[in-house]
């Protein structure tokens, strides 16, 4: 018989902690030290908690765990970017990717093993799906980065000052893990990283925009990479299933109801050569973004093998970039970070195994989607 599975607290907000041990029969502020200890000194073990009386560690150990994804690989760009690969439970990897820029340090998290959503400029889409991550290994991501700079002394010394859900995945697509990861990012117990410095990216799954503008307050990404509905089934194939007009609408509800002051969403868009590039793409994206406070990121194609798709010339980028500024919309031209380790937007790929054919369902069911709505307009 085999001994009961073990609850790896790593992945806890803070009301799950206080449920788990007034469930044991402690006191609630017991959530408050393990919090601590795990995110704020980074540690593996329950001996290591020494405010924590030694019967309590022990009945602990018996019970429970802290478990962060095991580190794979890592590696340094020129840039000073860092780049781990971790592995996940049952298979698979995921990559990291840590961004030093001044006083600033952003980190680049991931959600999921693979992705669903099948963007064709996307090294990680061309893998497939394997499975949603927990908020566990989501946050163990945070965890083992700050393992890996050392601990700090107190809040606010720490080499991380922001997230990005930017990395494998679509984030709006593992809600509840994703959610929870982030109120532990947010929380002062956890990293306590500011509204304004947690930025979560979604490819545009409609829905699930209007319920994080209820459940959370952290900034908005949006990966737009086309100004029309013709090229943006092309490029990002949710866009059959959640079109611009329906996006748009969200941005707008979105920004409308987020509470901190900057409510700019930002819109990314990828410069693909001659396939989203051109003067009235520009024309095109201001008209759609016209009414929503935004600001636009242009970002310089990182290429992978077998892309099909090459960098905008640098020319075009410019002028794109000057076109956007001079009708009102801010616009900056993201710099490319890491590419010599692969860690660079749209490079990172992880290890995928399909074997929950999840993106095969996905495919399927934007075109069902599709062919419903060519089928009504055929008929009126």
């Amino acid at each position: 018989m085999s001994a009961p599975q073990k609850v790896n607290l790593l992945g806890f907000s803070r009301e799950q902690m206080e449920t788990f041990f007034l469930e044991m029969g402690e006191k609630k502020f017991r959530a408050q030290q393990v919090m601590k200890w795990i995110h704020h000194h980074q540690a593996d073990h329950f001996d290591q908690m020494t405010d924590v009386g030694k019967a309590l560690r022990q009945k602990l150990t018996e019970v429970a765990e802290i478990r962060g994804p095991k580190v794979l690989h890592e590696g340094i760009s020129r840039d000073g970017t860092r780049k781990w690969v971790f592995e996940a439970d049952g298979g698979g990897a995921v990559e990291t990717v840590f961004i030093p820029d001044g006083r600033r340090g952003t980190l680049c998290v991931s959600s999921q093993v693979g992705c669903a959503v099948d963007c064709g400029f996307c090294s990680t889409g061309k893998q497939g799906f394997q499975r949603d991550l927990t908020s566990a290994e989501i946050i163990g991501q945070v965890w083992q980065a700050g393992r890996a700079f050392g601990p700090r002394r107190n809040l606010g010394e720490h080499p991380i000052t922001n997230v990005v859900m930017m990395g494998m995945g679509e984030p709006l697509l593992n809600y509840g893990e994703v959610l929870t990861a982030m109120r532990i990012m947010k929380d002062d117990l956890g990293y306590g990283i500011g509204k304004k410095r947690i930025t979560l990216s979604t490819s545009g799954v409609v829905p699930k925009i209007d319920q994080l503008s209820q459940d959370l307050d952290v900034a908005l990404a949006v990966s737009l990479h086309a100004p029309n509905d013709e090229l943006r089934n092309e490029l990002v194939p949710l866009n059959r299933k959640y079109p611009l007009a329906e996006l748009m609408a969200a941005c707008k509800r979105y920004s409308d109801n987020i509470t901190h002051r900057h409510n700019t969403i930002t819109m990314e868009y990828v410069m693909l050569r001659d396939v989203n590039d051109k003067p009235e793409h520009a024309r095109q994206l201001v008209k759609l973004l016209n009414g929503i406070p935004v600001k636009v990121n242009l970002i310089p194609f990182n290429p992978f093998p077998h892309a099909g798709y090459e960098r905008s010339r640098k020319k075009d980028i410019l002028e794109f970039h000057k076109f956007l500024n001079d009708h009102g919309l801010l616009t900056t031209v993201r710099t490319t970070r890491g590419d010599d380790i692969d860690a660079a937007c749209g490079q990172l790929v992880g290890t995928v195994q399909d074997r929950t054919r999840r993106a095969e369902r996905w495919k399927k069911s934007v075109f069902h989607r599709t062919e419903q709505a060519d089928g009504n307009a055929a008929s009126v």
